[in-house]
């Protein structure tokens, strides 16, 4: 098990990865509003469901991660068990946010007069 300096090339990978998935989902920097007509209607509930599916799976994978780094698996290095845990808590956090706006929204709703 090394413990040693942060291995850089894994961070600008991680960067160059995520500026690969923001251009995936918006190809040509168009608003939100024309990728929405683009790709047409969408189910909410299978939406929610496959975002909350993900979630729980890369915190699954972190803790799984973590774990090995914990019993000494040579293979995991300390820099990628924090950055996964780190995605897996930035990935909570999203959730939590989304759920308090659609509360919030029902709750505008549910206060509307008729």
């Amino acid at each position: 098990m090394s413990i040693g300096a942060i291995d850089t090339g894994r961070i600008e990978a991680m960067v160059a990865q995520l500026k690969a998935s923001a251009a995936r989902a918006n190809p040509a920097n168009e608003s939100p509003l024309q990728v929405k007509q683009a790709t047409g209607a969408v189910d909410f509930q299978s939406v929610l469901k496959s975002s909350l599916n993900e979630v729980n799976n890369v915190q699954l994978q972190s803790q799984q991660l973590a774990q090995r780094f914990e019993m000494g698996d040579t293979t995991v290095s300390l820099s990628d068990a924090m950055i996964s845990l780190q995605k897996s808590s930035i990935a909570l956090q999203q959730t939590v946010q989304v759920r308090n706006k659609l509360v919030s929204a029902y709750q505008e709703i549910m206060s509307m007069g008729v």
